[in-house]
Parts: C-alpha cells; sequence; structure tokens
C-alpha cells in the first residue's frame, strides 16, 4: 500500500472512531488475513461500534481460535457484531471460550417474549413435561449458562441498535427479567434432576418425592419489577409446600427439606464456579429473618411470621414480589396474600421510622472517592428517583389501588393518572430516570460485571457517550449526568414537597394540586405527629399574595423536608411560625430566606432539633440573622461582653430597667451559645468557657447595679466580692447549670454589724435581680460553711477563722474549685490566698480523706433517685461527673502542695496535671476524660433538646435519639448513645474505684 493510500486508510479509521490507528490498521490487515475478506468490508461498520478497538481486537482473538465463524458472522450481521463488541468486552470473551455463538448474533426486529427465554432455556438442559432436566450434572449448568448468554447477547443487539436507547429501556429490563426468571426455571429443572434417586448424581430423595414437593420462586427488587439490569444480584424468597392433601402422600415437612435442597441447587447452578463462569448473584437475604432464617418456608410459616414478626421495611420490600419461577399457583398464592400487608404497612406505628431507614439505604455510606462517580447510590443517582417514587406508593397506595405498581416508571405513570403528582415534573423524572438506566446498562453490558461507577477515565467516557449516544463526547456526557443529578434532587422536592402547599394554599393553575387528606398523609409519612397542624402552619406561612407569603411559598417545600429530616418537625415547623409572625415582613428576613439556603437550613435544623433554642428565638427573632455567618455564632469575649453591659447600665436610670437589659444580653448570648452547640461551631471546653463567661458578666453587672442601690456613699469602703464554686469555679457549665457561689466581705472601717446587714442586702438584691423566669438563673449559696445552715454572707475574717477552727474535710474539697469571679479584686486576692492554705495543705490528716471517702458512698446511696436506673445519671451515677470530679479532687488535696500544675480549678487540667506527674496512668487518664466530656455534652444536649435540666439520661428512644443528633450522631442512634455512655462511664467506673478507694 502506498504511502498516500496508507494515510487515507488511516484518516479513515480515525472517521469511525478508532483511537489507535496504527495498532488497527495492522489488526485489520491480521483479520483481512484470517478470515478471508476483505479489509475495507470488514470495516465498514466499524463506526457503529462504541469502542472500534476493542471490537476489532476482540474479533482478531476469536478468529485466531475460530476463522470460520469470525468470517459468517462478518458477512451475515457485520454491524451487530461491531456494536456487540464494542460495547462489551465480556461477551468479547464469551465468544472466546464459545466462537460457535456467534452463529446466533444477528439484528432481530423484536425481543424475545417471556414464554420464547423459557422454552429457550429449558431445551438448553433438555427439561422434560414433569420439570426434570436430562442430566443434573455440571455440563447441564453450563449449557444453560452459555444459552443464557446467547439470549442476552440478542437482547444487548436490539438495545444497542435502538436509535434512543432511553425509549426501549423499559421493554429491555423487562426482557432481561424475564431471562432471569427463565434461568431460574431451567436451573430448577436442573436441581430436580441432581437431587432425585434417578440422576445418578446425588441422589438424595426419591424422584416421586422430588416431584411432589412444590417450590415457588419469587422474584423481588427490579426483578420482580421486571426493571432488571444486565448484570444485577437476583433477590428471591423461597416457598415451599407438597401436593399432598388430607394428610396423605409427601409430609410438609419432607417436601421442605426437599425443596430447601433445591433451592440450594438452583442457586448454584446460578452463581456456583463452574467452567463457564457464573451468570449473577441469586440472593435470597430478604427472607424472613434474613440470612439467619430458613433458607425456604411454607406459605403459612411465611405468613405467620409477617403476621407476628415482621417490621415495616420488610413489607416494603415486598412491594415488587412477583412469582417467577417453580410452581405458578404457590407463587401467586403467596404473592396474593402478602400485597394487602404491603399497602396497610402505611398504617403501621413505625412506618416514618422505616421511611426514614429507605432514606438512610438511598445515601448509605459511599466511599469519599466514589461519590462523584456513583450513579446508583450517590446523591441524584438511580436510588434517589426509586425512593421518591416508592415511598409516594407506600403514602397513597394505602387508600388507591391504581397507584401499587411493581415497576418505577408505571407507578410514576399511576402516580400522575391519580393526581399525586404533577405530569411535566413527572415526565422530566421519567426521563432522567431512564438515563440513569441506560448509562448503568451500558457500563455493566462493557464488563459483564456489577457496576455502578461511572468512567473516571477520558477514554472510559467517550466509550460510554458512543455506547448510549446520550451525548456525542465524553465531557458532554459527564456534564449531562452533573445535570441530571442536580434535577433529580430538586425534582424531588418538587413532587413530593411542593404539592404539599395546594392544599392550603392557592398555586398556580398549572401546578398539580392536593387534597387535604392527601396532604395529611404525606406530612405523616415523612414524620409529622401533627399533620393537621403542620397544615396549618404551612397555609398561615403561605396564603396570601404578600411579598412575604410568595417568599415563603418558594421555599417552603425544602423547609418541609429539613423540617423532616429534623428531630421534631411538628415543633420546628411552629417554631419557624412563630418566628415569621414576630418578624413580620423584615425586609432582611425575607431576603436571607430568599438568597442563603445554608441560613435557612441551618434555621430549621436548630429549630427542629431544640426547644431550647425554638423558646428563645421566639423572643430575639433577629438571631435569625447569624445563622447567615458563620463569626456571628462564635463566643463573645469576656471583654466585649463587660464593656456591652456596662454601657447598658449607663443608660438605664432604674436599676429595673438596667437589669432588664441584662437579663436580655444574657438571654442573647445563650441563644447564640445554643445555635453554635447545635451546629457545631464550638468544642465543648470552648462552649463550657462560654457559659462561665456569661454568667461572669451577668453577675458582675447585677452587682454593680445592686451595690448601687444598697451600699450609700458614707459605707462606700465596704469590698464585696463573689466566689464562684463547683463547676462555675472550674469554668465547666452546661445549659441549665446552677452557678454555685460564695459571698465575701471586708469591713474596711464599716462598723462589723453594719457591715453584716450590707453584705446580706447585696446578696439579696443579687438573688432578686439576677432571677429569670424565662431562663432561669439560680445562684446556690450552699457550698458555703456550714452549708445552708451557715450565713449567707462572712466577712473574710470569718471565713479564716472558721477554717482554721470548725473546717470539715468536705469544705476544703469544695474550695478547690473556689474562684473569685465579681467584686472588689483586692478582696478576692485575700480570699484566695485564705483558700489556697487550706485546699492545698502541706499533709493531709488520713481520717480527713477517709471521710471524703465515706461522704462520697454516701452521696451515691443517699442522692441518687430511688428507684432509677443508677447508671443513667450523668452526674452521680456510676462512672459519672462526680466520680471524676471526686477523684481528682482528692488527689489535688493529697499533692497540690508540691504539685503547682495540680493548683487548677478545672478538671481536666487537673486530670492532665496528674496524669504528667504520674499519679494515674495515661490510659486511665484518658478513661475518665472520655466519660467526664460525654457526660457534659449529654448534659447539655439534654436540656437543649427538651428546654429542661436533667442529669438523667432518657429512657424513652426519640428523646435518645434527639440528644445523639444534637451530638452529631446519625439519625436513629438511641441505642448507640446509651451504649456509648454505659460503655465509657463502666470504663470510667472501674478507674475510679480502683484509683479512690484502692
Amino acid at each position: 500500500m502506498s504511502a498516500h493510500a496508507r494515510s487515507s486508510s488511516l484518516t479513515g479509521l480515525a472517521r469511525a472512531g478508532f483511537s489507535e490507528l496504527g495498532q488497527a490498521d495492522a489488526l485489520l490487515d491480521e483479520l483481512s488475513s484470517l478470515v478471508g475478506v476483505a479489509r475495507e468490508d470488514i470495516a465498514r461498520e466499524a463506526g457503529s461500534a462504541a469502542d472500534p478497538d476493542a471490537a476489532l481486537s476482540a474479533l482478531v482473538r476469536v478468529a485466531r481460535r475460530s476463522a470460520d465463524e469470525v468470517r459468517a458472522v462478518l458477512e451475515r450481521e457485520p454491524r451487530a457484531a461491531w456494536s456487540l463488541l464494542g460495547a462489551s468486552d465480556g461477551f468479547a470473551d464469551f465468544y472466546l471460550r464459545h466462537p460457535e455463538e456467534l452463529r446466533d448474533l444477528g439484528y432481530r426486529s423484536a425481543l424475545p417474549t417471556a414464554q420464547e427465554l423459557r422454552d429457550e432455556l429449558l431445551a438448553a438442559v433438555e427439561s422434560d413435561d414433569a420439570g426434570f432436566a436430562a442430566r443434573g450434572d455440571e455440563e447441564a449448568w453450563v449449557a444453560l449458562r452459555v444459552r443464557y448468554r446467547r439470549l442476552v447477547a440478542r437482547i444487548a443487539v436490539y438495545d444497542l441498535a435502538a436509535p434512543d436507547a432511553t425509549e426501549v429501556l423499559a421493554e429491555v429490563a423487562a426482557s432481561l427479567a424475564d431471562a432471569a426468571a427463565a434461568a431460574l426455571e431451567a436451573s430448577l429443572s436442573v436441581a430436580r434432576t441432581r437431587i432425585s434417586g434417578r440422576a445418578g448424581v446425588g441422589g438424595l430423595f426419591p424422584r416421586e418425592e422430588v416431584a411432589a414437593a412444590r417450590l415457588a420462586i419469587i422474584g423481588m427488587g427490579k426483578t420482580g419489577a421486571r426493571e432488571l439490569n444486565y448484570v444485577s444480584d437476583v433477590d428471591v424468597i423461597f416457598v415451599g409446600g407438597t401436593a399432598a392433601t388430607d394428610g396423605e402422600g409427601l409430609s410438609e415437612s419432607r417436601a421442605i427439606d426437599i425443596a430447601t435442597r433445591l433451592a440450594v441447587q438452583t442457586m448454584r447452578g446460578i452463581s456456583g464456579m463452574e467452567i463457564e463462569p457464573p451468570l449473577w448473584e441469586v440472593d435470597a437475604n430478604l427472607r424472613p429473618e434474613g440470612k439467619q432464617g430458613a433458607l425456604v418456608r411454607s406459605l403459612d410459616s411465611h405468613l405467620s411470621y409477617y403476621e407476628r414478626w415482621a417490621k415495616s421495611w420488610e413489607f416494603q420490600a415486598l412491594l415488587k414480589a412477583r412469582a417467577i419461577a417453580g410452581d405458578a399457583s404457590l407463587g401467586e398464592a403467596y404473592v396474593s396474600a402478602v400485597q394487602p400487608k404491603v399497602w396497610t404497612s402505611a398504617a403501621r406505628e413505625n412506618f416514618v421510622d422505616s421511611v426514614q431507614r429507605m432514606r438512610e439505604r438511598v445515601t448509605e455510606h459511599i466511599p469519599s472517592g466514589e461519590v462523584a462517580y456513583q450513579l446508583k447510590l450517590g446523591p441524584g443517582g438511580i436510588r434517589d428517583v426509586e425512593f421518591t417514587v416508592q415511598l409516594l406508593q407506600l403514602v397513597h397506595g394505602l387508600a388507591d389501588e391504581n397507584v401499587r405498581q411493581r415497576g418505577t416508571l408505571s407507578a410514576l405513570e399511576a402516580l400522575v393518572a391519580e393526581g399525586y403528582i404533577g405530569r411535566s415534573e413527572a415526565a422530566t423524572f421519567s426521563h432522567h430516570y431512564r438515563a440513569l438506566r441506560v448509562l448503568e446498562h451500558r457500563l455493566q453490558l462493557a464488563g459483564l460485571r456489577r457496576t455502578h461507577l461511572m468512567p473516571s477515565t477520558p477514554e472510559g467516557l467517550r466509550t460510554l457517550a458512543r455506547a448510549s449516544r446520550l451525548a456525542e463526547t465524553g465531557p458532554a456526557v459527564w456534564e449531562l449526568w452533573e445535570s441530571i443529578k442536580r434535577e433529580v434532587r430538586e425534582i424531588h422536592v418538587r413532587l413530593f414537597y411542593r404539592p404539599l402547599l395546594s392544599a392550603v394554599a392557592a398555586l398556580p393553575a398549572d401546578e398539580q394540586t392536593l387534597s387535604a387528606q392527601a396532604a395529611h398523609d404525606r406530612l405523616a409519612a415523612i414524620g409529622f405527629r401533627d399533620p393537621a397542624g403542620a397544615l396549618r402552619h404551612i397555609g398561615s406561612l403561605t396564603s396570601g399574595i404578600s411579598r412575604k407569603a410568595t417568599i415563603q411559598r418558594h421555599l417552603m417545600p425544602v423547609m418541609i423536608r429539613w423540617f423532616a429530616d429534623g428531630v421534631d418537625p411538628d415543633y420546628g415547623l411552629l417554631a419557624f411560625r412563630r418566628v415569621s409572625e414576630r418578624l413580620g415582613d423584615t425586609p432582611w428576613f425575607l431576603r436571607m430566606l430568599r438568597d442563603s439556603a445554608g441560613a435557612a437550613e441551618r434555621l430549621t435544623r436548630a429549630l427542629s432539633g431544640s426547644r431550647y433554642v425554638g423558646e428563645l428565638m421566639e423572643w430575639i427573632p433577629e438571631s435569625v440573622a447569624w445563622l447567615d455567618a458563620d463569626e456571628q455564632l462564635r463566643p463573645r469575649s469576656g471583654v466585649v461582653l463587660q464593656d456591652e453591659a456596662r454601657a447598658i447600665q449607663t443608660r438605664q436610670r432604674s436599676i429595673d430597667d438596667a437589669m432588664s437589659a441584662v437579663r436580655a444580653l444574657r438571654r442573647r448570648e445563650l441563644l447564640r451559645l445554643a445555635l453554635a452547640a447545635i451546629l457545631d461551631t464550638v468544642t465543648i471546653e470552648e462552649l463550657a468557657q462560654a457559659l462561665t463567661t456569661i454568667s461572669e458578666v451577668t453577675i458582675q453587672a447585677t452587682l454593680r447595679a445592686v451595690r448601687r442601690e444598697v451600699v450609700p456613699e458614707e459605707d462606700a469602703d465596704l469590698d464585696f466580692a463573689v466566689i464562684a464554686m463547683g463547676r462555675f469555679g472550674g469554668a465547666e457549665l452546661g445549659f441549665g447549670s446552677d452557678a454555685d457561689v460564695m459571698y465575701v466581705y471586708e469591713p474596711n472601717g464599716v462598723e462589723a454589724h453594719r457591715a453584716q446587714e450590707l453584705a446580706l442586702q447585696i446578696v439579696a438584691g443579687l438573688r432578686t435581680y439576677s432571677e429569670d423566669h424565662r431562663l432561669p438563673f439560680e445562684l446556690d449559696a450552699d457550698l458555703r460553711p456550714e452549708g445552708r445552715n451557715g450565713p449567707m454572707a462572712r466577712s473574710l475574717e470569718s471565713y479564716a477563722a472558721y477554717y482554721r477552727r470548725w473546717s470539715l474535710s468536705w469544705e476544703a474539697q469544695a474550695l478547690l474549685r473556689a474562684r473569685g469571679v465579681a467584686g472588689s479584686t483586692k478582696l478576692i486576692g485575700r480570699f484566695m490566698a485564705l483558700a489556697d492554705d487550706v485546699r492545698y495543705p502541706a499533709s493531709v490528716d488520713p481520717q480527713a480523706l477517709r471521710e471524703i471517702k465515706r461522704i462520697k458512698a454516701r452521696v451515691e446511696n443517699e442522692r441518687l433517685p430511688q428507684g432509677g436506673d443508677r447508671s443513667r445519671h450523668l452526674k452521680l451515677g456510676p462512672g459519672g461527673l462526680s466520680d471524676v470530679e471526686w477523684l481528682v479532687q482528692i488527689l489535688q488535696l493529697e499533692h497540690a502542695h508540691r504539685l503547682p500544675g495540680l493548683r487548677t480549678t478545672s478538671t481536666i487540667d487537673a486530670l492532665s496535671a496528674a496524669r504528667d506527674a504520674g499519679l494515674v496512668p495515661d490510659a486511665a487518664a484518658d478513661r475518665l476524660a472520655a466519660s467526664w466530656r460525654l457526660a457534659s455534652r449529654l448534659r447539655s444536649a439534654n436540656t437543649l433538646l427538651s428546654g429542661q435540666t436533667s442529669d438523667v439520661l432518657p429512657v424513652d428512644r426519640a428523646k435518645l435519639d434527639g440528644i445523639g443528633r444534637l451530638l452529631e450522631y446519625p439519625p436513629r442512634s438511641a441505642t448507640l448513645v446509651e451504649e456509648e455512655w454505659l460503655r465509657r462511664s463502666r470504663r470510667a467506673r472501674r478507674v475510679f474505684e480502683k484509683l479512690f478507694y484502692g
């Protein structure tokens, strides 16, 4: 060939789609030589191949083994050969193993019918009228698998030849499901012969008993719905029985034994390793009790299980159930018996939970590197579409039989016909689903293996584009995939949530409307406990012609979804209505709702997850603006807050007005911190410090105001200070924590009785003006000397005398957390010096340590609620806050005099110092710290969730789940939260008992 001719030839190859031109040129020469066909004739249909290079390579490999078969197919059906081999390396390998199968390769004008497929596969194993194959050995299985692949090749050629693969997707998927059903029927025929006494192989049961045993194979999932992929697990359920009546003939137990053996052999015939590779996996794990349950049950046994034990998701898994092989009458009896249970599952108590589990299966964990490539499980993928359609079916199928369809596409059509979704959205959804399924088909056809990952290479994308004909180029098919993902997520909202508004608000005439009952059913299905109330709130928010109502109508569908994803959708929606009504037509609020999806989603998450936040936000609605900026959800410094408090007091004339403003400041900052905790913008340490800071600022501002009111000018020399104790002193406050304090004064020349009187008036004023009925703030002075029997305030000299003569061991222990927070800095310094002498003694009386241990045991016995579960008490229970804190404090009493690192009011800092000093082993310190931190987080989360303070981990599963959600656990983690606390506290308790009691 001349250089010019060679160049022209290569140009022609490039136009046909070849990439490796030199190699293709050489292979064409070789193939022409092998089969005796001119290279021009061979290459004429190469352009029909998705990957001409792969197709040519396959033809050459097969021709090297059987040139006659390749010559015949190139002369008879060249387009079919190029098309199939260019789309499937898997079929290239098949024809290399079985060149003679090329004789069947060719285009047909119609897909094979279900009966034709069944007849072909039964003929391949030479099955007789009684359902027994001629042979029961491995050769029968090989014959079955080869014939099955021949038939799938016919389906694939038809599929690849279609001008628009999305138009034939439904019939192709149905044909693949029919082929799978036929393969199971043929494999069952081999199994009967294999276990029969006349088979010569196995011979476990007499032939007449095998014939009398009934086995029905129920197709589930895509097989049952006749929407199967080229290579997919085939989900099945086996139902066994006997043809005997009136107690005569084969007993049921014997029949189940035989049916079980038949099921095992049927599965092996499809999935077992033989000379011819397996077809696909037969998965029977959807049977009652899953992998732990019997492989085969009688119909009565199935029904008994479904009546007594089955969960909602198990009924929903039966939605697509269809008898596909084996005893047809038994299979139909099974389907008829279980189908009503599918639709009544929507009325079951745990339906909402099962719906949420369905959503989890949609978004189940995918390796991070695969998310962008996941065609099936990723966001906007195939399962998103199937979830939406199945959820709509389950919600409305309870009352409307017409939507009870097995297939996704047929169900979508029925939902449109019955008026549950709009025609235009459904048409777009249907097209996207079919496009996704075509991409999936082409990916699986390529290697004849199960995969759902988009190609990651330019070559792979180019081949997919050509095979699917959905795009011209590789980049274009990727862009199509990205656009479909975006639209699928958006359409889900429009299909499911948008029509809810039509039940309570006027929508454009061309939009789908729902009856109030249908809307009620949808809301109940996604977790609203009071759907009627929810509809009232939605109506209030979206009705009317105002700009606000218009914006709410646009946003409400997606917000309903976000509320439904939250802990308490009903409360979240109610709180949102209240906040919206308080803000009215405030421009920034409407603008934020319209333009900041992130802020709107944060708002729904906070309101549905926390009554604490909802109740505060109703009174501080302007706080919604913080959700649009992360910096607004960071704790403000003590200096900034102190300056603001001083400015407030300067502007206010009366103490009542000043303290009202200070209380508003505290509420505002606590709301800010609550939002930060829920949205995870602060650590537990930052949160504790910030809660302590706002408490300090509140006390300091209150003290300034009260002192001005109580102490006259002539007594101005009186010094007064507030000493923080307990968790307040340790800067370890949580939401709902009391502020433990002591009060100290120094007369400084003021007459002693007068100084005592003024100090008590200051204390009374502090307690009165710090009181907040909306957000309680209790100043608890019970840790003062002599406890509740002692005076509320003492002079510094009185404290010194008391500690010198009467101090008990627990009072020295209490001083370990003492820290001055308000009042005279000079007095605070002198008090802390006194406290250091008491709490950091040079030596400790062993009797005092024994007394502390005795008190700890008594506290556990006397202060824990009677009849309650001790292990659930986060403060006083085993391994709780008290265990960790008392252990740390006894170490401080013993060693802080010689180890300055232990001289801290912080539990965690002191624990770290004890670890560094070798007083606590590393592993023990880790366990104590982990338990303490988790208990602190659980207490705060409990308060945020309910708006009420409690030291007890709830028993209620919904509350536990809500706490878990606030702590970033996945949905439905009640058991996980409970188990983690019990595990950590148990470990901490073992450490505590060893180190505290010895």
